[in-house]
């Protein structure tokens, strides 16, 4: 089985579940589905969204309602990762500028005569 990664914990977290190609017609079917990409296929007249993991024998499975949820945390996953980063730059530029109150404070913005 291989490792959990952001994707797979999103997965699992909108309600996909992780099941076995445990019919040869399911084999088939996955071998069909491009690696690491969700497809929309229907089978038996329902639409479902698959994730196979062919090398293991199965494939994440969800209906439409969990791939609109698998949507929203991966969008709220990568507003999170974007604030992270904004913060991680806001805090390295505040270090190459001397601080919060800038390079010196007394010397630095306002110039040697301020007392």
């Amino acid at each position: 089985m291989l490792p959990p990664t952001p994707i797979r914990i999103c997965l699992s977290a909108a309600g996909f579940k992780l099941l076995p190609a445990d019919t040869p017609k399911k084999q088939e079917l996955l071998k069909t589905l491009p690696p690491g990409k969700l497809t929309l296929i229907t089978w038996k007249g329902k639409q479902f969204y698959v994730q196979p993991d062919a090398p293991n024998n199965q494939a994440y499975v969800g209906t439409p309602a969990e791939y609109r949820a698998y949507q929203q945390l991966r969008l709220a996953q990568q507003l999170s990762n974007d604030n992270l980063m904004a913060a991680q730059m806001n805090q390295n530029a505040m270090m190459d500028l001397g601080g919060a109150w800038g390079p010196g404070f007394y010397g630095g913005f306002y110039g040697r005569g301020w007392r």
